[in-house]
């Protein structure tokens, strides 16, 4: 009987997994989409680039100098916030007041994880 319980509750959790397995995974795309288009309509892409320098360094390039810093999202939040020189040469960032700190997490998350734009 205690086999019985324990293979059901075993079966159960599985089914569940496989369940909720396409949501998390729309989830993520869901937020790469987001993601995008916040950088979009905020003209973040008209100086940076995903994989190249163009006025400011490519999303990739400002993944890879924060890797493993604890405190990256927080600093990158209020960069972008704020705007700011110094970081990646002379040329200042404009301030994004408009950005909530939603949009604002939403948006360092993606360009921290290498800003990925495919499946």
């Amino acid at each position: 009987m205690f086999k019985k319980r324990v293979t059901v509750k075993i079966l159960f959790l599985f089914a569940a997994l496989a369940y909720f397995m396409p949501v998390a995974q729309a989830s993520a795309e869901d937020e790469k989409a987001i993601a995008i288009a916040i950088a979009k309509q905020n003209a973040c892409l008209g100086c940076h680039a995903i994989n190249k320098k163009i006025v400011g360094p490519s999303f990739q390039a400002i993944a890879e100098k924060y890797k493993g810093d604890a405190n990256a999202q927080a600093f990158l939040k209020n960069k972008i916030a704020k705007g700011g020189s110094g970081s990646w040469g002379v040329v200042p960032m404009p301030a994004n007041t408009k950005l909530n700190d939603a949009d604002l997490s939403t948006l360092t998350s993606w360009i921290l994880r290498g800003a990925p734009n495919k499946n």
